[in-house]
Formats: structure tokens, C-alpha cells, sequence
């Protein structure tokens, strides 16, 4: 009797973590659709209090700044939607990362943009539950590398450009 408990309570321990990588996936998808459609209430919901987004320029953005820029309207995404596929979600204990490749497309004041990049998405797990504590999204990433159907082997690449296999001995 007491292995059947030991059993069960194993098999409860296996799906936790699926059942917290599936609920920080949906999570991080309301969020992208929630920047789509500029609604900050939200991702006000969604950001915890001391959120942080760091960009690939190095440019840091917070929580109140994003809020607000929603609320302005100042940007209109015709796109902002993940590479289906792409997104990988790793939870460690109340740590979540979820690493996606964004397209985003769309106007800011007036001008157009149109590219992709990787991101990396934290999550913890609060008390009210998991909350976006910090990101980081990559620099725009070069044509042959956002469209997929291009893409180049980067050992190729390496080769073409002089690099030569290094045997490594420990």
C-alpha cells in the first residue's frame, strides 16, 4: 500500500512541471496578444511589479513604460506573433523561461517596421501566480536567419569565412 502512495505521489511530481510549462506557454501567448492589441490592462495583470525588459541595444524599458506605451496606442502591430514552433518553455522549481523567435510588423508614430527576433520571457511564481518578471529580445535578426527557408548551416558559414575545426583535449 505505501508503494502505491509513493507511486502516486511520483507521478504528481512528473506532472507539475508539464502542467507549469503548459500554463507559462498559454500565459506568455495572452501576453504577445495582448502587446498586439495594446491591452494594458492585461499585461498589467500579466507583468509583475518589478518588471524589466532589456532589448538587444541595450535599451531598458520598464514596467510603467510598457503600460503606458500601450495605452498611447503610439505603436499598431499589424504582427506580433511567435514562429510557430519556436517556443521552448524550461520551469525550474517557481522559475519559468519561455525563448520564442517574434515577428513583429507593424507602425510607431507613423513609420513602418518589419522584423523578427528571439526573446527570452522570466516567469515566477507568486502568490496570485506566475508573473513576467523579466525580458530580453535579441537585436533584429539578419535576413537569412529570420526567414528559415534560407537559412544557412552556420558550420558552412564558419568554413566559408576561414574557420577550421579545432580538436579539443581535455
Amino acid at each position: 500500500m505505501v508503494s502505491f502512495y509513493i507511486m502516486v505521489a511520483g507521478v504528481a511530481a512528473l506532472a507539475a512541471p508539464s502542467a507549469d510549462r503548459l500554463a507559462v506557454a498559454r500565459l506568455d501567448r495572452t501576453y504577445q496578444e495582448a502587446v498586439k492589441r495594446n491591452d494594458a490592462a492585461t499585461m498589467d495583470r500579466i507583468l509583475h511589479p518589478s518588471f524589466q525588459l532589456v532589448l538587444g541595444n541595450g535599451r531598458k524599458i520598464s514596467r510603467k513604460q510598457l503600460i503606458e506605451e500601450a495605452r498611447s496606442r503610439r505603436i499598431t502591430y499589424e504582427l506580433q506573433d511567435e514562429e510557430p514552433k519556436s517556443q521552448a518553455v524550461r520551469v525550474i522549481g517557481d522559475t519559468a523561461i519561455v525563448t520564442a523567435k517574434l515577428r513583429l510588423k507593424g507602425t510607431k508614430e507613423g513609420l513602418r517596421f518589419d522584423r523578427t527576433l528571439w526573446f527570452s520571457d522570466t516567469y515566477v511564481r507568486t502568490e496570485r501566480g506566475w508573473k513576467y518578471l523579466f525580458g530580453q529580445a535579441s537585436l533584429p535578426l539578419p535576413p537569412h536567419v529570420a526567414d528559415d527557408s534560407n537559412r544557412l548551416d552556420l558550420s558552412q558559414e564558419l568554413l566559408a569565412a576561414g574557420f577550421r575545426p579545432v580538436e579539443y583535449r581535455p
